[in-house]
């Protein structure tokens, strides 16, 4: 194993760098959107519930690959919509991106959702009687008690994308997943491969969990 790690150690740091990328940027765009959707499922307009609803129901019941792939194959391909240029490997990286971030917000929004709704009833009604707007009392009062009771779910979330991004190399995305599939092809070794990159998933996620947890400890809200 570490022989290979030796051969290989600039692609798989790259590699890996590629996965953090994904994972970093995925994540930004993931929480965007699914703090977005989670304002629409509690909305009290109710063409906004229903577009909320159906949005999380089709997309966490739709396969990550699918996502991906419809991105990549469907709205780059066929539908030529670009997002680097005429560079086919920054439009995959691209388009990763979007696929992680529109399936991972489904997660989010949900986990969002659950942390609005242990925000006391009393909450919102201080602020109507402030004269606050739904808006408002959703941005100002209500939300952030509600990331702080989600703190350690949206951790698992995170955690999940960082495992999800090696979806991307089913469009060719140079990252873990993909140069793991070439290793595997080049050397007779696939049990001390899966190994170095299990390892390096570890060393990925495992701090996440446990910062997440500090934070959920430090945060959370006293009930």
């Amino acid at each position: 194993m570490f022989d290979l790690i030796s051969k290989y150690h600039s692609e798989i740091l790259d590699a890996f760098w590629v996965t953090i990328k994904l994972t970093f940027f995925s994540a930004i765009g993931a929480l965007v959107i699914g703090t977005i959707v989670a304002g629409m499922r509690v909305s009290p307009i109710p063409v906004a519930r229903w577009v909320g609803t159906v949005y999380v129901s089709i997309v966490r019941n739709t396969p990550l690959t699918l996502i991906i792939v419809f991105c990549s194959l469907g709205l780059y391909s066929t539908l030529g919509w670009k997002l680097a240029g005429d560079s086919l490997r920054e439009n995959n990286y691209r388009w990763a991106i979007v696929g992680l971030s529109v399936y991972t917000a489904a997660f989010v929004c949900e986990s969002l959702r659950s942390g609005i709704n242990t925000v006391a009833l009393g909450q919102s009604e201080a602020g109507r009687s402030l004269g606050f707007g739904f808006s408002q009392n959703l941005r100002l009062i209500v939300l952030p008690q509600a990331f702080r009771a989600v703190i350690a779910p949206l951790g698992s979330v995170l955690i999940a994308l960082t495992k999800n991004s090696t979806i991307a190399s089913a469009i060719g995305v140079a990252e873990a997943a993909y140069l793991m599939s070439e290793m595997n092809e080049n050397e007779a070794a696939v049990l001390a491969v899966g190994a170095i990159f299990a390892l390096g998933f570890i060393i990925l996620t495992l701090p996440t969990g446990l910062f997440f947890g500090w934070l959920a400890k430090r945060y959370e809200v006293a009930r």
